[in-house]
């Protein structure tokens, strides 16, 4: 028996979570799944943005460092991420962006392995990471003179040869959606003589995430996509407390140094994750990403992140249930996995032609979701839609399937309007 509508307002009235979309603004009309590339305005942020504009720089000026706590920001902030992914206090802080945080971590771990393991040159990755992550990879591997080795998922295991120094992955897949068994990875990495790195710009805040458990070594997250901290905002670090204090990173910047304002000639590293800073921090960015991450606190009485991931697989069990149902004469193939624990919180859809076309179609209908390009070669051409389930509701999920059925029946995707490519995909 199909799905029906009254069937996902069912779920909608039974949702522990539904209360959690009035912590957001959601424009009328617009069904969002696109925050894996962007959260949400929380309904906060704006007017806490405002008053540190108007009061805390306008009228308290130079002296919020010290009387609005300006100063601790990033390790304030870090705090509240620590529990999202399986992290102490004091073990994360927040700063630059996941870029910049990646060539931090990656340069420290390479640093560590020419110490322990100076035979091993090789740098371990997935194929398919997100290109950022690679492309730093490969600057770092260069200057240092290791290799980059990159392979598909299944062979991960076995690249973790007796060259290899570094296994850096993320944690779920940018394209596909798909998840890695961290803990296992790490493990296998471990046993091989490497470091672990892990890359959560797409896990933090979507799924339930333990870095202590699993005994990384290593990981970076992302502050605007599922955290809802606003285009551009920072990033976070996290170092496992036996790399701490072992090497200072490469950008030793004076916000990092254990006195920044004795002003002395000579670099000290902070002790602990203190040292991953650089330099001053962006605080009104700080600010918009604490609203986003105070929603988190509030859903610790609702069940935390495990009443999350029930939920986000929920959402994405009924988008694939209703694609399959409604939209199965169209061509479209299921990329991300079926299994529960090898699934993110995105569903990405594949065809072999209009997928960009297809998403510019229901953006204009107030469907929001994106479009990632094949390679033309082992990589198909990806329609994604990604779940965040404090904001996402089942009907949501009903009428999003409802408006892809329309405009695949109807062929409007090959408006000309709809295949015009945009910078921005």
């Amino acid at each position: 028996m199909s799905t029906t509508l009254n069937h996902c307002r069912a779920l909608d009235t039974s949702d522990p979570l539904r209360a959690m979309r009035k912590h957001f603004v959601l424009p009328d009309g617009v069904i969002y799944l696109d925050g894996n590339s962007l959260g949400v305005l929380p309904a906060s942020a704006a007017a806490r943005v405002a008053d540190v504009i108007t009061k805390e720089w306008g009228q308290d000026l130079i002296r919020s460092w010290n009387s609005s706590g300006w100063f601790d920001l990033p390790q304030r902030l870090g705090d509240k991420i620590a529990p999202l992914v399986g992290a102490a206090p004091g073990e994360v802080v927040v700063t630059d962006s996941t870029s910049v945080n990646l060539y931090k971590v990656l340069s420290a771990a390479l640093a560590i392995a020419a110490e322990d393991t100076p035979g091993k040159k090789t740098v371990v990755s997935e194929r398919s990471n997100f290109p950022t992550d690679l492309y730093i990879a490969e600057g770092l591997c260069r200057e240092r003179g290791y290799h980059l080795r990159l392979v598909d998922p299944e062979g991960i295991t076995n690249a973790l040869d007796k060259d290899a120094a570094v296994l850096m992955l993320t944690h779920v897949n940018y394209r596909t959606g798909a998840m890695h068994d961290m803990a296992a990875l790490t493990a296998a990495a471990h046993a091989a003589g490497c470091l672990a790195v892990w890359d959560l710009a797409h896990s933090a805040g979507a799924v339930p995430v333990d870095l202590s458990g699993a005994q990384a070594d290593f990981a970076v997250g992302c502050g605007y996509k599922y955290l809802n901290g606003g285009p551009g905002a920072p990033a976070f670090v996290w170092v496992h407390p036996q790399h701490a204090d072992r090497f200072q990173q490469p950008l030793s910047g004076w916000w990092g140094h254990a006195a920044p304002f004795a002003f002395t000639p000579g670099y000290r590293p902070a002790p602990g994750i203190t040292r991953y800073l650089c330099g001053t921090q962006p605080i009104l960015s700080l600010a918009a990403l604490e609203c986003g991450l105070d929603v988190f606190v509030a859903t610790k009485t609702l069940g935390g992140m495990a009443a999350l991931r029930r939920k986000s697989l929920a959402l994405t069990d009924l988008f694939i249930t209703l694609v399959e149902e409604r939209c199965a004469d169209h061509g479209l193939g299921l990329v991300t996995p079926r299994d529960h624990a090898q699934r993110g919180s995105q569903v990405c859809l594949s065809r072999s032609e209009g997928s960009y076309a297809i998403v510019q179609a229901l953006i204009q209908r107030g469907v929001i979701g994106d479009f990632r390009a094949g390679d033309g070669a082992t990589h198909a051409d990806i329609l994604r839609f990604g779940f965040t389930p404090l904001y996402i509701g089942f009907e949501d999920v009903w009428q999003a399937v409802e408006h892809l059925k329309q405009v695949l029946e109807t062929g409007e995707w090959q408006r000309p309007e709809f295949n015009l490519k945009h910078a921005v995909t």
